[in-house]
Formats: structure tokens, sequence, C-alpha cells
């Protein structure tokens, strides 16, 4: 599978980014969620874990997309 999403032209530096910016939303997501009501900030907390937990998912894409490249 990772074969077939290198061949169309994804780059581990992609999956990288991905990574990062799925941590900076997380984060963004938690911060804006500390000046809502009580009763709204619960889900909003539960967003920003949910989006935080994309990030290993990236990384490791990007780890096997970069093992993929020195590959070929």
């Amino acid at each position: 599978m990772i074969e077939k999403i290198h061949d169309l032209g994804v780059k581990s530096d992609y999956a990288y980014i991905g990574g990062f910016a799925s941590i900076a939303l997380s984060f963004t997501s938690w911060l804006i969620s500390r000046g809502k009501p009580a009763h709204s900030r619960a889900q909003s907390d539960r967003w920003g874990i949910f989006v935080g937990h994309w990030a290993p998912t990236f990384f490791a894409i990007g780890i096997a997309l970069r093992l993929e490249e020195k590959k070929k």
C-alpha cells in the first residue's frame, strides 16, 4: 500500500507536515475550547484529542514513505 501511495507522488515530507499540522490543530482546538462555557468545553476538548491522535499515523506513514524513497 505504501508503494502505491509513493507511486502516486506522495512524499514523506507531506506526511510529516500532516503530523505537525495535526499537533498544531489539536493544540489550537484545545486553546479555543478554554474560552467556551463549561458545557461546550468538553466537546471541544474531545475534538482536540481526536485530532491529536492523527499525528502518530502521519509520522508512521512518513517513515514508511521515507524507506520507500530510499529503495528507489
